[in-house]
């Protein structure tokens, strides 16, 4: 597992597999054009379906991504995480508190927190998260009732965390240039990529223009 954090400090692009964003799409089909595109991370987040279902769904991409050089996250669930057997987790703020995910998890998987403020990167990194997810960096339909923290907080967040970060937040080909020259060496992206006509080349797109 230790290569598994190595290969999250080398990371650069997360793919967040958010089923309604997806729609009917095929999920295990996208998540292998995401694999043949060079995206490093693939969060698998599912807000609206059953346990049961999540979990068939989460099973389904181990298969697949267990045998590829990609890390595979769960979103908000330990249980499932634990079950799968994948890389790691990621909590929001509300979710379980990342002690006890810890507890659950163990020291080697990689467990990862939303964040909206300076204040949270910093709680979340002295309590051992291995990155944050530092956003919304601008408004986004995805999540419409956070406030965008801006590019300051961004360059803040920059000058002072020393865990990986992830800037996330309407993040696309149009402003991804000046997300990077505040600071960001790595970003997470959802309708970036998973809207776009053709998947794998969106976040080859997307990888060309982050520092290498």
């Amino acid at each position: 597992m230790k290569s598994k954090k190595k290969l999250l400090e080398k990371s650069k692009l997360y793919a967040i597999l958010d089923k309604d964003t997806l729609g009917r799409c095929s999920l295990e089909n996208t998540a292998k054009k995401l694999c043949a595109s060079g995206v490093n991370i693939i969060q698998l987040r599912d807000k609206k379906a059953n346990k049961l279902k999540l979990l068939q769904e989460a099973i389904s991409l181990q298969k697949i991504l267990g045998k590829e050089n990609v890390l595979f996250i769960i979103n908000d669930f330990p249980d499932i995480a634990m079950i799968t057997d994948c890389d790691g987790l990621h909590l929001g703020q509300t979710d379980l508190p990342l002690k006890l995910a810890r507890k659950l998890l163990g020291k080697d998987k990689i467990i990862g927190i939303s964040c909206h403020s300076l204040k949270q990167a910093l709680k979340a990194q002295k309590e051992g998260a291995d990155y944050i997810g530092i956003g919304p960096i601008f408004k986004t339909t995805t999540k419409p009732d956070y406030k965008p923290i801006g590019l300051e907080t961004l360059r803040k967040i920059n000058k002072i965390i020393t865990i990986p970060f992830f800037a996330i937040g309407n993040i696309n080909e149009q402003n991804i240039a000046t997300v990077v020259k505040n600071g960001a060496k790595r970003v997470a992206v959802v309708r970036a990529i998973l809207k776009a006509k053709n998947i794998k080349q969106a976040a080859k797109n997307l990888l060309n223009k982050l520092p290498s």
